[in-house]
């Protein structure tokens, strides 16, 4: 992954959605996966990627992340099940790209 990403993370029961940015996707899925760096990411075990988008630039990426975290919980839900219906796991696809 080059440049910015807006990320959608869950927990294994799908109960809480958490979105963040990141410019290096593999160290911000180690912390959150080690429990480091997001109190909200930690108390509620969210670890499971299950969105992502990529932009080239910082102001753009903050731009969506705001925009997604302003709609409600149904247009997130179906924002993720337009690219990926079954909540799987994607880290291993956004790390690739990275």
């Amino acid at each position: 992954m080059e440049g910015y990403c807006v990320y959608i993370l869950t927990n294994k029961r799908r109960t809480v959605l958490y979105i963040g940015v990141t410019n290096n996707g593999e160290r911000r899925m180690a912390e959150h996966r080690n429990g480091v760096g997001s109190f909200f990411t930690k108390k509620y075990h969210l670890d499971t990627l299950v969105y992502y988008e990529v932009y080239e630039s910082i102001k753009d990426a903050i731009s969506r992340e705001k925009q997604l975290k302003a709609g409600s919980r149904a247009k997130k839900e179906a924002l993720i099940n337009s690219v990926n219906p079954e909540w799987k796991d994607l880290c291993e696809e956004w790390l690739k790209d990275d």
